[in-house]
């Protein structure tokens, strides 16, 4: 019986081993966040050094984004066949050690060697622990755990963002990049410490899927529907909050609110409190109501937000006062992800397809860096966010193409 049943707390009933297991999923998801956004922070600088446009940024942005695409998929398949916990361990690993490495570039070739190389780590974390995750905890508190280890996204960004107001003005770019190698420490304790889930040992002894089956009947319709909307969503994040650290930091000339680095840290660390309470309640809500219309609502809420944001530049107590709902929208919706897309398919192929419903979407969402930089070049940067908001919407009416789940129990 479920712990409502006995009138008993909810987290009470989960076990340490599933808590164990949600701290490891989370806290390499918040590395994960640290090293990508250390990127987004250092943006400014990177140009300046390399003489780079605002595109050509943005396209360096996408190369990572792409290589996270192909990573998200190779470790999906990867989580299948060797396990979620080890694949989890050798993704936190690779961009922990390529993030290191992305500080001794000192041409445009090379940062663009190690950035792609930081992707492939990036995208197999995800791949592997949202799995890990979502077969260990029990039906009824999977969107809650989901939520929670989404969760760990907001904190990363915000330690992204204090490292870069500390270390930044002082010692530059490359000593923010060289501190990103230390995540490779947490990649032991992973692999030491962290049991592979039951579902995945009892798949392990029987029959595994192919990967050809996710393209044919039963799974293609689901497939299908899953990658276009994580693909809409995914587009809209990363042309959204790729850019808002420049938008927050860039003069006013530019289209930006003109803050500077240090200044606008101080805009972005409430922008992602929001996200970490939108992460946990949307966890809280899909849980009790359904992920369907609770990701609706979010996604919907940032369409209409966004361009509002990006056109307040010359008012810092509006953008104050509108960041944290910003954060709260924008980042919340994440969290039906790990959780929808588990139940939508089997064990024996789960990782793999999530690995490339996700993946895909990704993939082209990398196209969303250089797009809004191509716009914010000629619009300015506050302008050019506004295209995010088309997105979010088609994300709104795509979660109808995909079946209800809540209360799904894993096989």
């Amino acid at each position: 019986m479920s712990a409502r049943a006995h009138g008993e707390v909810w987290y009470r009933s989960v076990t340490p081993p599933q808590w164990n297991t949600l701290f490891a999923a989370a806290f390499g998801w918040l590395l994960d966040a640290m090293d990508v956004m250390l990127y987004a922070f250092a943006l400014t600088a990177i140009r300046t050094e390399f003489s780079l446009s605002a595109a050509a940024a943005g396209a360096l942005a996408s190369v990572t984004l792409l290589t996270s695409a192909i990573g998200g998929i190779v470790f999906g398949v990867l989580a299948d066949k060797l396990g979620r916990a080890r694949s989890l361990g050798w993704s936190i690993l690779v961009y922990s050690v390529f993030t290191g490495l992305t500080a001794t570039a000192r041409s445009l070739p090379e940062l663009v060697l190690w950035r792609s190389l930081v992707g492939i780590g990036l995208g197999g974390e995800w791949a592997a622990g949202s799995v890990l995750v979502a077969e260990t905890w029990p039906a009824e508190h999977r969107g809650k755990a989901v939520g929670l280890m989404q969760s760990g996204w907001a904190i990363g960004y915000i330690l992204a963002a204090l490292l870069a107001s500390l270390i930044l003005p002082r010692f530059g770019w490359r000593p923010l990049f060289a501190i990103g190698v230390v995540p490779a420490i947490f990649a032991w304790w992973v692999m030491r410490r962290v049991p592979e889930p039951e579902i995945w040992r009892r798949t392990e002894r029987g029959t595994r899927l192919a990967i050809a089956s996710l393209f044919r009947p039963p799974l293609l319709r689901n497939v299908g529907a899953a990658t276009s909307l994580t693909t809409c969503v995914l587009f809209a994040y990363w042309g959204l909050f790729t850019w808002i650290p420049a938008y927050l930091a860039s003069p006013v000339s530019a289209g930006g609110a003109g803050m500077g680095v240090v200044r606008s840290s101080g805009w972005i660390v409430p922008m992602q409190l929001g996200a970490f309470l939108g992460y946990v309640l949307f966890g809280v809500l899909a849980d009790r109501f359904g992920r369907r219309p609770v990701f609706a609502t979010f996604v919907v809420g940032a369409a209409v937000l966004v361009p509002i944001y990006g056109r307040v530049a010359a008012f810092p107590g509006v953008l104050m006062a509108l960041g944290p709902l910003v954060g709260f929208l924008g980042h919340g919706y994440f969290s039906v992800f790990g959780a929808v897309l588990a139940e939508l398919f089997p064990s024996g192929i789960r990782a793999t397809a999530q690995g490339f419903c996700y993946n895909f979407g990704r993939a082209v969402s990398a196209l969303a860096p250089f797009v809004i930089g191509a716009l914010a070049d000629r619009h300015g940067i506050g302008s050019a966010l506004a295209l995010t908001s088309a997105f979010f919407v088609a994300a709104g009416f795509l979660i109808l193409l995909l079946p209800e789940t809540r209360g799904e129990v894993l096989r």
